[in-house]
C-alpha cells in the first residue's frame, strides 16, 4: 500500500532502505523478516512522506498508511 502511494517501483524502495528487492517481494507476500530490516523499511516510507497509523490512531480512515500533508 504504501510503495503504491507513492508510485514506487520494487528496486527504489530497496535502495531508499537499504535491503534487496527480494526483500521487499518477501515483505509484500507477507512473508517474516528481521526486526530490524522491517525498521529500515518502515524509516524508508516515512522519509519518503508516509505516516503508519497503529488500530485505534485517530486520523480519518482507520489504521493503515497515509500520506503525510506537504509542510507548507
Amino acid at each position: 500500500m504504501a510503495r503504491a502511494a507513492l508510485n514506487l517501483g520494487v528496486r527504489e524502495v530497496a535502495e531508499a532502505a537499504g535491503v534487496s528487492t527480494n526483500t521487499i517481494t518477501r515483505l509484500e507476500r507477507g512473508e517474516e523478516l528481521l526486526p530490524r530490516t522491517v525498521a529500515d523499511i518502515r524509516a524508508a516510507f516515512e522519509a519518503a512522506g508516509v505516516i503508519f497509523l497503529a488500530d485505534g490512531q485517530s486520523i480519518d480512515g482507520g489504521p493503515g498508511v497515509r500520506l503525510a500533508k506537504p509542510k507548507a
